[in-house]
């Protein structure tokens, strides 16, 4: 029940909010680890946020993982089985996941030449070790290639010398397959362990996705350096609401397109970026790339948008003096 008090407190309420709302649109946010943003540096009617001005940047991973799961065990539609040691592989499950190398990345690489699109792709290191002309397909087409582990191994216990061996492994398989080093790093399921950032750094890593806390670029401190945040999504992924959740192609699209909206809207007056995920035996599917296809027809329709990898992304971020500089390393 509401109180007189309540009603009284209510109009100031609204005043304060309405002030702080003008205060994140003009500088950019304040932080909730009580740091305070650098503002904008407004020429004429709006600010330069972006490379060529552009007002909203598309960010989009095209995770490579088909290929790299564990024989059995692995998460996938098909009901749960305790197989015994006789059985050495889900074999269902299985050819689930070789459609994301068979059918899967090959159809939404020509999505993107279509679109004249760069994505980035987070390559799981044996993924991409057993289809080497795949990974360097990626490559070719102009694309990043990331890392995103060795193998379909969560990390966040290990100890430290063993997850630095992990992290090299990453990099180095995933070098060895395309020619490119990766710069950019995402774990299983984004969990991470307290020494995950200090290893990327000391790794020669630029950037991690493992955080989902702002529609913005951000650098965090990481032994007193530097350290790039390009923000991955979960509201945004085909994972989680596709698979997860049972999205048609066509819930799939509203939400991205609403998603899209707001932000674009935002992006008058602040950096917004939009995060997008697509995995090789999901978004590969026909019926998603039609929605993938029409949401990049209607996202390109309206002026002002980029697309752009996120290895582009970390460099535009260190460079600028636009970029938040959180107080609070998570």
């Amino acid at each position: 029940m509401r109180s007189v008090k309540d009603d009284a407190a209510r109009p100031a309420r609204r005043r304060f909010m309405a002030r702080a709302g003008a205060g994140i649109l003009a500088t950019g946010g304040i932080l909730a680890g009580g740091g305070v943003s650098a503002a904008p540096q407004m020429s004429g009617s709006a600010a330069t946020f972006w490379p060529d001005g552009a007002r909203l940047v598309i960010s989009i991973s095209m995770q490579f993982e088909a290929g790299g799961q564990p024989a059995k065990g692995t998460d996938s539609p098909f009901p749960n089985v305790d197989f015994p040691a006789s059985v050495p592989a889900d074999l269902a499950a299985n050819t689930w996941f070789a459609y994301g190398y068979r059918e899967g990345i090959p159809r939404m690489l020509d999505l993107w030449d279509k679109h004249g699109v760069q994505v980035t792709s987070h390559m799981i290191g044996e993924a991409a070790f057993r289809h080497p002309e795949l990974a360097r397909e990626i490559v070719r087409r102009g694309h990043e290639a990331a890392a995103h582990g060795p193998r379909w191994t969560s990390q966040y216990a290990m100890p430290r010398a063993q997850e630095r061996r992990f992290l090299d492994d990453a990099a180095g398989m995933v070098r060895q397959a395309t020619g490119q080093r990766p710069v950019g790093y995402n774990c299983n399921w984004l969990r991470r362990s307290p020494h995950t950032l200090e290893l990327l750094q000391e790794l020669g890593y630029l950037y991690h996705i493992d955080d989902l806390s702002r529609d913005e670029p951000f650098i965090e401190q990481v032994k007193g350096k530097d350290f790039v945040v390009v923000p991955y999504t979960l509201r945004n992924n085909d994972i989680l609401l596709v698979e997860g959740r049972h999205y048609s192609p066509g819930q799939f699209l509203e939400q991205i397109k609403l998603d899209f909206d707001q932000l674009y809207a935002e992006g008058a007056a602040r950096r917004r970026m939009m995060s997008i995920s697509a995995h090789d035996r999901i978004s590969g599917t026909p019926q998603m790339v039609r929605a993938w296809d029409e949401f990049l027809r209607y996202a390109k329709s309206h002026p002002g948008v980029a697309f752009m990898r996120k290895d582009a992304i970390a460099r535009y971020a260190l460079a600028s003096p636009l970029t938040l500089r959180e107080a609070e390393t998570i």
